[in-house]
């Protein structure tokens, strides 16, 4: 027994020093730890301190939707680079660093704008009293990431909201409203930039919204059948109306009424009327929702269209019945609602939108607020339509 003993006791210590050589040989082969990088640092009187760790780079600039230009950054003994800014208008911006010419995302950020090409970090400049996409201190619905059959055999994705209470009573059914975000943008942009889920949190407890679900799909057909195929990621249309452009557009509503809407309405409590029903978007998410609806005019009774336009041609080409039996439209429909920025570059083809839909006598509601294509203002046009839906 004490001979098996010291045997034993042996090999643990053989086995203990191992173990120490190599926490020794691991520390050394290790690169030395920078300092530590805090950004975006918000200050409560509203500027907001940008940091990036690059020793060895020469120049370092601040981009952000914020500044009319790029903005330099001063490097410090440590190698930080760092700059101040503002006060800034309270909101979420998209941000990035330019890196001796190269445009990089915020490492010490984990919060970013999810996109197709290159993912900005994201800062968040709170206001007082907060505005309506804050975290309040409210019931919160849930956000589930849902993949459903699509088209050509390929699994779509979707990012689905239910209000506060929606796993608790379980004999409650809700009206569904079909959110659509623009071109180059995912499934989780109207999640993570919109703030969709506390949006409604917050309207939905001051009593102002209904509860609803909200579906946010992927407005990409094609570069997700080419994704999960092997072929290569096709590239953006050349036109908003060119032959290609109208296909995607095609493919996506086919994808919408055909597979997105009968998988929500299997798969959650969805009230299955088309006044039950609402569509909305955002740029392209915009040109989608008023083909998608005007096509469909049997499933959809709420139209949501935020900075994005039909060209009169193609009114006049695919979507007569809309304009030419106007009163019939005027009935079908629960709400129309239009808004855009008088910044947008898309501003002068939505006026003409309207005034086309004014001048043939189809009912809309409208909002012209101040800026451009930004999600700021997507956000204004989603709070105000949500409190107007399923009333």
């Amino acid at each position: 027994m004490k001979c098996e003993f010291n045997v034993k006791k042996s090999m643990t210590n053989a086995l203990l020093s191992l173990i120490m050589l190599a926490g020794v040989l691991t520390v050394k082969g290790q690169p030395p730890r920078g300092p530590l990088v805090i950004s975006p640092q918000v200050n409560p009187d509203k500027t907001v301190v940008f940091r990036y760790l690059a020793p060895r780079a020469n120049e370092v600039k601040l981009s952000a939707q914020f500044l009319k230009e790029q903005l330099p950054m001063a490097k410090d003994t440590s190698g930080i680079w760092s700059v101040t800014v503002g006060p800034i208008d309270p909101d979420i911006y998209p941000y990035s660093f330019n890196v001796d010419g190269v445009t990089v995302m915020d490492p010490a950020n984990v919060a970013f704008f999810p996109n197709e090409r290159f993912k900005a970090s994201l800062v968040d400049v709170p206001a007082d009293p907060p505005l309506v996409h804050a975290v309040k201190d409210v019931p919160h619905g849930t956000v589930t990431y849902e993949y459903y059959p699509s088209s050509e055999k390929t699994t779509g994705s979707l990012v689905i909201y239910t209000p506060p209470g929606y796993d608790k009573d379980q004999s409650k059914s809700y009206p569904v409203f079909y959110l659509i975000s623009g071109t180059t943008d995912t499934e989780e942009t109207w999640f993570k930039v919109g703030r969709t889920n506390f949006i409604l949190d917050n309207l939905i407890a001051e009593g102002k919204a209904r509860p609803m679900i909200i579906v946010m799909p992927y407005g990409n057909v094609a570069a997700r059948i080419a994704a999960q195929t092997g072929a290569p990621k096709p590239a953006d249309p050349m036109g908003r109306e060119s032959a290609d452009a109208l296909k995607r557009a095609k493919d996506f509503e086919n994808d919408l009424v055909n597979n997105i809407v009968p998988y929500v309405e299997k798969n959650y409590r969805a009230i299955q009327t088309r006044e039950s029903r609402a569509i909305g978007g955002f740029s392209r998410g915009g040109g989608q929702t008023l083909r998608s609806a005007f096509g469909n005019m049997d499933k959809f009774a709420w139209i949501c269209c935020y900075a994005s336009y039909l060209s009169s041609n193609e009114m006049e080409r695919d979507y007569r019945s809309i304009y030419e039996n106007a009163a019939n439209t005027n009935q079908q429909l629960k709400l129309f609602w239009i808004g855009v920025g008088n910044e947008d570059f898309l501003y002068n083809s939505t006026v003409e939108f309207m005034d086309f839909l004014k001048a043939k006598g189809v009912n809309y509601k409208s909002r012209i607020t101040s800026g451009g294509h930004t999600w700021m203002n997507t956000k204004k046009y989603l709070s105000e339509t949500a409190q107007l839906l399923f009333k």
